[in-house]
């Protein structure tokens, strides 16, 4: 059997999710020595820091148990372009359990999972 998961690669670079404005300044409180410390601020005083407000996901899909004379160790995979955090989670623990005869194609795998999960994977145009 052939069996398939995802692997995750990304993103992590904070710019990724600004270009697509995917973060916003929020206002915080130094509010603890440790926080007094780190921040080198006074217990009490407020600063700006940017969030992320969308999490995000990408990577591949790792396939194993292919043919050894047509694929190196008998392993392929597809590139798994973004999607929000809860596609991703969603689409990774239904792939743990996916297997097949023969390799699937990409979007064959993708709207299996659509059609058996009843949900539409949420991209993140790129």
């Amino acid at each position: 059997m052939i069996s398939y998961s995802t692997n995750y690669m990304g993103p992590i670079s904070l710019e990724w999710f600004r270009s697509r404005g995917f973060t916003k300044i929020v206002t915080r409180t130094v509010d603890s020595e440790f926080a007094s410390t780190i921040r080198k601020m006074p217990i009490g005083e407020t600063y700006e820091v940017e969030e992320i407000t969308e999490q995000c996901a990408a990577g591949r899909i790792d396939i194993y148990g292919l043919d050894e004379t047509e694929y190196y160790c008998g392993r392929s995979e597809y590139s798994l372009p973004p999607m929000k955090v809860k596609s991703w989670n969603m689409f990774s623990d239904w792939l743990d359990d996916f297997e097949t005869e023969e390799l699937w194609k990409f979007d064959e795998i993708i709207d299996e999972f659509e059609t058996q999960c009843n949900t539409t994977i949420e991209w993140i145009d790129y």
